[in-house]
């Protein structure tokens, strides 16, 4: 049985159309950041999601952790119903599920030491009593990712972006837990810094069995660590399978346009392709195929017709009609 389960998972927000459109008799909009996405995830796993900013990747990771409560939908983890949990349940679930936020600095609080915001997640859970048995863990927790035991006087403020980093990534791993939602985890760091805080990661995975739904634009680290991998575009899943075989076979239009955009990324040479107009709304999505508009290959029954997600290959899934036939 997979780790995490989502199905048919969707997640809409509501917009307000202001004063003006009010005026004019247009109420509240609907915007349809995830919708109707499905995938599984193994125990160990390392499962990519990756898309343009805006395509919904970052909804999925804060629904299943219901940082943000789905629209409709079932999550399941451990085989339990993550939706139908009350506030007990839930508490017990965030012991084994962890975020890795995407802006480091932002989601530390300024106010506060290395050893304060460590030692949170022990006192909310109430996992013991004792104030030197919490240091004792905090500082092992800086040992663990690479930062200095006497940093837990020291301020956020005090630390370059890839310390602050590795705090964010000793929070995570504070409750020793089995599933981490990775938010863009390397954002906003330089080269070598990024590839400290990649390696870091893997060891950690490999030290503690950790699950990782890792969320990224960046195709070269999901091409580099993804055990499986999937697309999104505008709320959608377009293409999912295990992250080698999507690399060096995309199938789906969208998944070839957005690869050719980066040098190297593709295992065949392959010249790069330029889409026209631009991403449509997600409160007012066309008809048919979502990516229609833009594609080079569309024809009447994209315009008309939402493809499903179905296995062209081997664990190849893609929603696209003309990979059908």
């Amino acid at each position: 049985m997979p780790l995490l389960q989502v199905k048919n998972l969707c997640t809409y927000f509501k917009k307000d159309a202001g004063a003006l459109s009010k005026l004019f008799g247009r109420g509240t909009k609907i915007v349809r950041a995830v919708d109707g996405v499905s995938f599984n995830i193994e125990e160990r796993e390392i499962f990519g999601l990756v898309g343009e900013s805006g395509c919904g990747k970052t909804t999925v990771g804060n629904s299943v952790l219901r940082l943000v409560e789905p629209t409709s939908g079932k999550i399941f983890f451990e085989g339990e119903d993550l939706l139908n949990m009350g506030d007990k349940e839930l508490h017990k679930f965030r012991l084994k599920a962890q975020l890795i936020s995407q802006n480091a600095r932002s989601s530390l609080n300024p106010r506060m030491n290395v050893g304060e915001i460590l030692s949170e997640p022990f006192e909310i859970h109430k996992l013991t009593n004792y104030e030197d048995e919490i240091e004792e863990k905090v500082r092992n927790l800086l040992k663990i990712v690479g930062l200095s035991p006497y940093d837990v006087n020291k301020y956020p403020h005090e630390f370059s972006g890839g310390e602050a980093r590795r705090i964010t990534v000793a929070r995570a791993l504070a409750l020793h837990p089995k599933l981490v939602v990775a938010d863009e985890p390397t954002s906003g760091l330089d080269v070598s810094i990024m590839a400290q805080v990649i390696n870091l990661m893997v060891e950690m995975q490999d030290k503690f069995g950790l699950t990782y739904l890792w969320i990224s634009h960046n195709l070269h680290i999901v091409r580099h660590i993804a055990d499986r991998l999937a697309v999104m575009y505008l709320g959608k899943i377009v293409e999912m399978g295990s992250g080698e075989e999507i690399f060096q076979n995309p199938l789906h239009p969208y998944t070839q346009a957005l690869f050719s955009s980066v040098p190297d990324v593709m295992s065949k040479k392959k010249e790069k392709i330029i889409l026209e107009g631009e991403v449509p709304s997600p409160i007012n999505p066309p008809l048919g195929c979502r990516f229609g508009p833009r594609c080079w290959r569309v024809n009447s029954l994209c315009k008309n017709k939402e493809p499903k997600l179905v296995e062209i290959e081997n664990c190849h899934w893609v929603a696209c009609h003309r990979c059908e036939t």
